[in-house]
């Protein structure tokens, strides 16, 4: 979880958003990623999903035998990512800011465990705070805008 983290913090200092994400198989890290919204204009390179990306092509049976780590509750986007390539286990750092698709990850057999670790809070909370209108862009929330659009 720490290498996610890191993920999160070196990303936050860069402007964007600070969720990280690192693929674990074998105890080796496969790959790592961070949210990249932001620093590449992208739609879809949350961190969960740029980690897959920097993991590169990997065959079934090595997906299925990893645990992907991530510093925020996974969306749906990136869970259905996680089910695709048949990743067994998740380690989410927390769920408070966000609660991600949890659910539709174990009722596919998904391991999820919650760290609830409070660096991971923390960070988010700040984010949250100082760029909200960016926070729910991120998560696909339109913002109430008084006088219209």
């Amino acid at each position: 979880m720490q290498a996610a983290i890191e993920e999160a913090q070196k990303r936050y200092a860069e402007g964007g958003i600070p969720i990280g994400s690192v693929i674990v198989y074998k105890d080796k890290i496969l790959g790592r990623g961070h949210n990249r919204r932001v620093q590449d204009g992208s739609v879809v390179l949350h961190g969960e999903m740029d980690a897959l990306e920097n993991a590169g092509r990997q065959s079934a049976l090595v997906y299925q035998q990893c645990t992907i780590y991530t510093t925020l509750s996974p969306c749906p986007m990136c869970t259905g990512a996680i089910l695709l390539y048949g990743i067994p286990k998740v380690v989410i750092g927390e769920n408070k800011t966000f609660m991600g698709d949890e659910q539709h990850l174990k009722s596919r057999g998904v391991e999820v465990v919650v760290l609830d670790n409070p660096d991971c809070v923390e960070m988010m909370q700040k984010f949250i705070g100082e760029k909200p209108s960016l926070w729910n862009e991120d998560i696909g929330v339109e913002e109430f805008r008084s006088g219209g659009v």
